[in-house]
């Protein structure tokens, strides 16, 4: 059951002799859902209504009947009364949201007689009696219910209240009220005014934080023949700009504006009795002073226009009571010079692009010594931005004139430049995308680079992004549009640096449509070469081929004593195969025999006499494409590496098939210990490892595992010795499996018998001959094991 309030239950008393309580409920029941839309009504003012149907006006009231009542004998809870005064204070509507979700409306009317004043309050239902009067009228409002205010009684109308005019000579003794206008110059601090002006601004509405709450303001720039001044609107009546359809150059009359002194400067606020009112007033038209940049001097409150020549991206700082702020910078050019602008907090948020035309109402300059132009723009809170205002055809034009050198260059035109450090914009598609390195400053802390290159339909450039750039989200093939990258000079070509002054954005549709397909691009840039083709010194290739060997990374000491990794592979296509070398973050790349590769500008060498291939920091290796013509791995071996009987095989002989059978072991030591840093055997000298070519004492050597054996056919016998992973796949063991068998017995030889069972194995395998001086013989080096049988 519903808890019914006691105030309910006493407007039930004066009625209980004619209905029952339950139909006195359900009747105020059917009230609430015929007054449904009515935002004023509560459950209090529902009884009233279902009691007036009961009880005559003569009758109902237990207050003394009276025409008309005087201020000063209302009191709280007072009801069904009627109120004559003078109207003083009118407000604007306003609109509200009740607790309920509804929508609705009130106005604030100060009404005075000979006794005193209150405040009335309409709601949405009485809101069409405002047309009735105006302030200074005497008027009377028939039925009305007084209410503890906020500060004070108030009256409150109801949905059956009415309102009609009085003869202002019946009611000589009400006070008079003064519609006097005041100038502007004239007003002095806490002064209650109206005044007569036009608006020559109309600012951003702002958000501010109120004891935890949001509040909102707005400061609006008036002008009357007498001066400006500063007219404020505050929280939910910042909605009367919309609701009115307030714009710069309007006409309007304020009546109730409470002036105040702030930092010396006196301005207006609006009231909550206060109304604007927008007509054709006699007041100056409003002549617009636009300061050319070229003329820009330490001022204060000026309106400037020009072009957006450059953008920079928003930057985030902490102030000294812990909150962050925002801070934006770009600069503005026209006809006669430039200047740079700097934005904070809401307006950093304000969408601009280089070309937009921007006006800035309520600038102050300042000198500024860094900011290349002399001057900056500062905004505040009561500056107002706008981007591409409308403008007459002249001014247009000479913005167009001034904008024509804005826009981004061909990448082709960048090796026309000699200076070191200027800014440029470019237009284009991603060719090659590296993996991010991080790197550590002078100064200890962390940073972050990463290297692109990207090209248009004239050439191709390399971009470094540093820090929070190089996290922008990018894949080989998209379009991006660089803003102020700065150039730097290299031995052959201009790079190009994307740091914190630098934006990256995606290009509009219109300039992405201008630029070649990914396809297009690589093969304007790089020529696509076999690998028998390739020649010491080719820049620019491509190569495609498949992957036939691959071995471990191999770390080792640069000269500047940095830590450095390598790792070696072969790959091959339809032509023939090349040594690859690995370099550095290059040797951790995710590859695996038999799978094709796409290596682009990797650096050719001749070593030895033998091409080979170094891939670094400005090489791109990725997985060959379906579509990309190579063949498979079977048919690249069978092509690459011709079977030879064992009298047949030369001194040079390279990627040569041997097929034949264990006859004997070449020693019984499997492992031998290396130097990790130069890689050459060491020694045990007394208690230690030495490595004669490092000159240091060794504490824990790599194992590296090799095995000889002796191959046998009909034709002849040679030895063939097997190395790290071509040794652990014959052997059937990793070296750390090794290790550890030796650790456990304590014997180098417990691992010859295992050896030993390849005697009489066939087998099949990659490698090279060479021919050994010593011996006065050709052997075998093994590359791949192909192939161990019984």
């Amino acid at each position: 059951m519903r808890e019914i309030s006691q105030e309910i239950k006493d407007e039930y008393e004066k009625i209980k002799d004619k209905i029952s309580f339950e139909e006195f409920l359900d009747k105020m029941e059917e009230y609430k859902k015929e007054n449904a839309d009515v935002s004023f009504i509560d459950d209090i003012s529902i009884a009233h209504m279902v009691v007036g149907d009961y009880i005559t006006e003569k009758i109902e009231t237990l207050e003394e009947t009276k025409e008309f009542w005087k201020i000063k004998d209302l009191e709280t809870g007072k009801q069904h009364l009627n109120l004559i005064g003078r109207v003083m204070n009118l407000s604007n509507v306003k609109k509200f949201t009740s607790k309920k979700g509804r929508e609705g409306k009130l106005a604030n009317l100060i009404l005075a007689d000979d006794t005193g004043q209150i405040r009335v309050v309409f709601w949405t239902e009485n809101i069409k009696l405002l047309d009735k009067f105006e302030e200074g009228d005497i008027i009377k409002i028939n039925d009305v219910e007084v209410k503890q205010g906020f500060r004070e009684d108030e009256a409150h109308m109801n949905i059956r209240s009415s309102l009609e005019k009085q003869d202002p000579q019946d009611f000589s003794d009400f006070p008079a009220y003064d519609d006097k206008i005041t100038p502007l110059k004239d007003i002095k601090g806490d002064m209650e005014v109206n005044v007569v002006a036009r608006i020559i601004r109309i600012p951003r509405i702002r958000s501010f934080d109120r004891n935890g709450r949001d509040g909102k303001v707005a400061s609006l720039e008036l002008q009357d023949e007498s001066g400006t001044m500063q007219f404020t609107l505050w929280n939910k009546d910042t909605a009367l700009i919309d609701d009115l359809d307030l714009k710069e150059g309007n006409a309007i009359k304020i009546m109730g504006a409470q002036s105040r002194v702030r930092n010396g400067e006196v301005s207006l606020s609006h009231s909550w009795i206060g109304r604007i009112e927008k007509g054709d007033f006699d007041v100056p038209e409003y002549q617009e002073n636009i300061l050319k940049l070229g003329d820009a001097h330490e001022m204060r409150n000026v309106t400037l226009l020009g072009l957006v020549s450059k953008v920079y991206d928003t930057i985030t700082f902490e102030r000294d009571d812990g909150s962050t702020g925002n801070v934006k910078s770009l600069e503005l050019e026209d006809d006669t010079g430039a200047i740079r602008v700097t934005l904070w907090n809401e307006d950093t948020e304000t969408e601009i692009k280089k070309g937009d035309i921007m006006k800035i109402i309520g600038g102050n300059i300042e000198f500024d010594d860094y900011s290349g132009t002399n001057y900056r723009v500062n905004t505040n809170w009561n500056s107002k931005i706008i981007i591409n205002p409308t403008l007459d055809n002249k001014l247009k034009d000479i913005l167009s004139e001034v904008g024509k050198y804005i826009k981004p260059i061909k990448i082709s035109d960048l090796n026309n430049i000699e200076d070191e450090g200027e800014e440029v914009d470019i237009v284009g598609r991603v060719v090659n995308l590296y993996e991010p390195n991080e790197f550590q400053r002078d100064d200890g802390t962390v940073g972050m680079v990463r290297t692109a290159e990207i090209a248009d339909e004239t050439g191709m450039v390399r971009v470094s992004m540093w820090d929070n750039k190089a996290e922008y989200p990018l894949k080989e093939g998209d379009t991006i549009k660089i803003e102020n990258a700065r150039t730097r000079l290299g031995d052959y070509q201009v790079d190009l640096s994307v740091g914190r002054t630098s934006r990256i954005m995606k290009p509009s549709k219109e300039e992405s449509e201008k630029l070649p397909s990914l396809k297009d691009v690589e093969s304007m840039i790089y020529q696509e070469k076999k690998i028998k083709d390739l020649v010491e010194g080719d820049r620019d290739v491509i190569i495609i081929g498949r992957v036939l060997s691959l071995a471990e990374p191999t770390q080792f000491t640069k000269s500047d004593g940095s830590a450095g990794i390598v790792r070696s592979m072969e790959i091959a296509d339809d032509s023939g195969m090349v040594r690859v070398s690995l370099w550095d973050d290059q040797a951790n790349s995710p590859l695996k025999e038999g799978e094709a590769v796409k290596i682009e500008n990797p650096r050719v060498n001749l070593r030895n006499d033998r091409i080979e291939i170094s891939v670094g920091r400005t090489t791109l290796i990725t997985k060959a494409k379906e579509d990309d013509p190579i063949p498979t791995l079977e048919e690249i071996q069978e092509k690459l590496y011709p079977t030879k009987k064992i009298d047949q095989i030369d001194r040079n002989d390279q990627n040569i098939k041997v097929n034949g059978e264990v006859v004997d072991i070449r020693g019984n030591k499997i492992l031998f210990e290396m130097c990790p840093n130069c890689n050459k055997r060491v020694n045990w000298v007394e208690d230690a490892y030495m490595c004669d070519i490092c000159g240091e004492k060794i504490e824990k050597p790599n194992m590296l595992m090799i095995i000889g054996l002796v191959l046998e056919d009909d034709t002849g016998t040679i030895s063939m010795t097997f190395f790290r992973k071509s040794a652990e796949e014959i052997l059937g063991m990793t070296t750390l499996e090794a290790e550890e068998i030796i650790a456990t017995t304590g014997d180098e030889g417990s691992l010859e018998e295992k050896v030993g069972d390849l005697v009489g194995r066939q087998i099949t395998a990659i490698a090279d001959a060479n021919f050994d001086e010593y011996n006065e013989e050709v052997r075998l080096n093994a590359k791949k094991l192909i192939n161990i049988q019984l």
